[in-house]
Order: C-alpha cells, then structure tokens, then sequence
C-alpha cells in the first residue's frame, strides 16, 4: 500500500461503455491517501441519457468512494461538463462528498495549484451546445474503434499503447490552433489566481470523452 498526500482523478466516464471501472478499482487499491480530487466527468450523465449502462463494477467504484469519504478521507468533486447537472450543487456535499467549482490545492512544496475541469474554457461547449454533442457522439464512435483495434493489436502482439481518438486530436486540422486558444484561456486563469500551475484534463475535442 502507498500512501500519498492527495490523489487525482478525472474522466472516469462512469456510466459509459468506455469506462475501465476495474482497472480504477484496482488502482485505488494500491493507494492510502488524505483527499481525493475528482476533477469531472466522474458520471457521464450524456451516456446515461442515450441509453442506460451502469454494470456491477460502476456502481463498486461508487461505493468505494463513499466508504472512503466515511472513513475520513476527503473528497472534493468538481464537476466537468459531462456531469454538469451536479453545478447545481456547489458548496453542498453528498455522502460526506464535497461539490466545488473549483479549487486551489496547496502541496507539501507550498506550491499552489488551481484544480478545475477546463470546460468552462472550452468556447464549443459553453458557446454551440449542438456541435459539443455531435463532437461526443463522433468521439464515442472513435473509443468503440479503439476497442477494436486494440483487441486486434494485442492478438498481433504489438507492444505500446495507442490511440486511434489521440492520434484523430492530433491530426484533423484546425485541432492543434483549438487546443493552442484553450491553454492561453487557461494560463490566463492561473496567472489570475497566483497560482504555480494547473490540474486538469484539457478537452481534445468539442465532445470530450477521454477516458
């Protein structure tokens, strides 16, 4: 067991069929820690309202969360844009689990670092709500690809992981320009705050739907 400070979390995508719920299950086994971050995107309330997925291990994760918070460790969530219904409820808290808009953590150097989602910075979901769900739905079937084609690389035993949704953020023009504006947005903030650096998960496409 490692024991650690604070843990950060984001993207998990619960309720979405590219959620790797084990694979967090037994990530968080290997770790003892004071706070826990949840920096968005931790339910994906978009999957859930096209069709209702929600196997056995989603709801472990759940569960282990909420015995955590029982048992005195800290656990702030920050919700993305994914599971923005819960904005509705900052400064409020749920199974001992606080909601935030965001927050600043400071580590054990002094250093201070602002923790948030990024959606708000990201023009196409605040801006044009229509192209962030087409961007989503194009994503997903980008993540189904993936599956496939990793399944299909570890039969050929081609070692390394790879992205078929990285590799389309890298490529499809205009993407490099798009990233370029929402990290200027975003250093912007922090220089604001004072801060030393940033958290989060910069969305690689209007959509978001990292894992």
């Amino acid at each position: 067991m490692n024991r650690i400070q604070a843990l950060f979390l984001s993207d998990i995508h619960l309720g979405s069929r590219a959620c790797q719920a084990e694979r967090l299950l037994s990530f968080l086994k290997q770790y003892e820690c004071r706070t826990i971050f949840l920096l968005g995107d931790i339910v994906d309330f978009w999957a859930l309202r096209r069709v209702v997925y929600w196997p056995e291990a989603h709801n472990t994760v759940v569960q282990k969360l909420l015995r955590l918070a029982r048992h005195g460790v800290e656990i702030l969530y920050i919700p993305g844009n994914h599971d923005e219904a819960l904005k509705s409820y900052f400064d409020t808290s749920f199974g001992n689990v606080k909601l935030k808009k965001d927050y600043v953590h400071v580590a054990a150097d002094g250093k201070r670092y602002a923790l948030l989602h990024g959606d708000q910075y990201d023009q196409v979901t605040t801006c044009a709500r229509w192209l962030s769900v087409l961007g989503d739905a194009s994503y997903n079937m980008l993540v189904e690809l993936n599956r496939s084609l990793s399944w299909a690389r570890r039969k050929l035993k081609l070692g390394g992981h790879w992205s078929l949704a990285d590799y389309a953020k890298r490529n499809i023009q205009g993407a490099a320009s798009f990233i370029s504006g929402f990290e200027v947005a975003i250093a912007r903030h922090a220089k604001a705050l004072a801060v030393d650096g940033r958290d989060l998960r910069p969305h690689p496409h209007p959509g978001d739907q990292a894992g």
